[in-house]
């Protein structure tokens, strides 16, 4: 089975900022946005339909992403928050859109449990037809600042959210990027309940001390679903090497992210494409491999759309499906065809079948 996992778009974000219609492919949107001022905010999509379709996406961690009022980029930037109820309201939206996106169109399923799962993977074997394809969204909340306080999280469960970052930025719950600190009292008592409801906590964007609390008092499943190595993100929004391992030692993933400045330190906005060969990323993904001693704890987060687009990523990827040029310069590499199968979804996979419910 051909199969990718992409443990984290940007969609909802997308939808309500700029009303992208992800039903739709990523060409069609391109030239939707030709003469407006979106590619400039936000790149062009690399996003779409037939991409995901065409490139074997057959899961996505669909975010809840919404940013503080302090972190706006502008006024075309409408999903900002100016307090927790404003969070609240702007992230349920987000969540109604895909509930919506699912309920207009057969293609869209949201994943909630094992079974969810298992119904999506099926469609995807080599015996299926492309019409029989279902496309996968886990909802993943990515700051927990729309969580009004720790218990209300059983909602936010109950509406389908099954993974939880606590911090963006910092949030009332946990130091973030830009902005260090550790786990707050209520980071601690939501975490607690996170584990109990059987909810994973994603450790991307956490500030190194609220990193290091969580990965000792989180009990259930933790990853990080878009976060590159230190070494190739020399900033704390890069993970350090006894990070990954950390992770590892749960049986965590990191998601890899295909971003040039994410990639290639010395990449600037306007630089050309080439400059970040698609040689990189499997420079991120085989170092995450040396410093855990396997293929088990990679996979990819693209983070596409999520605050940037197709002129910010490596060369030879012009939209989603290319990730799938990875493959030759990781056989070149040494990885054999089981390990690729595992980057490319099977580490997610197994990560989903340990954090769903039955």
């Amino acid at each position: 089975m051909r199969l990718l996992i992409d443990a984290h778009e940007d969609l909802g974000w997308n939808m309500l900022t700029f009303g992208r219609d992800y039903s739709r492919s990523a060409l069609w949107t391109r030239m939707q946005e030709a003469h407006t001022a979106i590619p400039e905010y936000n790149g062009h999509t690399l996003l779409g339909q037939s991409e995901w379709l065409l490139g074997h996406v057959g899961v996505i961690f669909a975010t809840l992403f919404v940013s503080p009022e302090r972190r706006c980029l502008g006024e075309w930037d409408t999903q900002c928050y100016q307090d927790a109820l404003d969070a609240a309201s702007k992230a349920g939206r987000q969540l109604d859109a895909y509930h919506k996106l699912v309920d207009e169109h057969q293609v869209f399923e949201l994943v909630g449990t094992q079974a969810h799962l298992q119904n999506v993977l099926g469609t995807w074997e080599d015996n299926k037809r492309l019409i029989d394809r279902r496309i996968g969204l886990v909802p993943l909340m990515e700051g927990a600042d729309p969580i009004l306080e720790p218990s209300q999280v059983e909602e936010w469960y109950e509406r389908g959210v099954r993974i939880v970052g606590l911090s963006w930025e910092a949030t009332r719950y946990a130091g973030g990027t830009h902005e260090p600190g550790g786990l707050t009292k209520e980071g601690m008592e939501l975490t607690d309940l996170m584990s109990g409801l059987g909810m994973m906590l994603d450790l991307s964007h956490l500030a190194e001390e609220s990193y290091w609390q969580a990965v000792d008092h989180y009990e259930g499943v933790v990853i990080a679903s878009h976060a590159n190595p230190r070494r190739f993100l020399p900033t704390t929004r890069g993970l350090s090497d006894e990070m990954i391992r950390a992770l590892a030692e749960r049986d965590g993933v990191v998601g890899v992210v295909p971003f040039n400045r994410f990639l290639y330190p010395e990449w600037h906005a306007g630089d050309p494409k080439s400059k970040v060969p698609l040689a990189t990323v499997v420079d991120v993904i085989d170092h995450i491999c040396q410093v855990t001693g396997s293929a088990a704890h990679v996979g990819i987060g693209s983070d596409f759309d999520g605050g940037f687009g197709v002129q910010h990523t490596p060369e030879d990827i012009d939209t989603i499906d290319d990730l799938w040029d990875l493959r030759s310069p990781l056989v070149e590499r040494g990885f054999n065809e089981e390990q690729i199968a595992d980057i490319f979804a099977g580490n997610w996979i197994r990560m989903l079948m340990r954090g769903l419910p039955d």
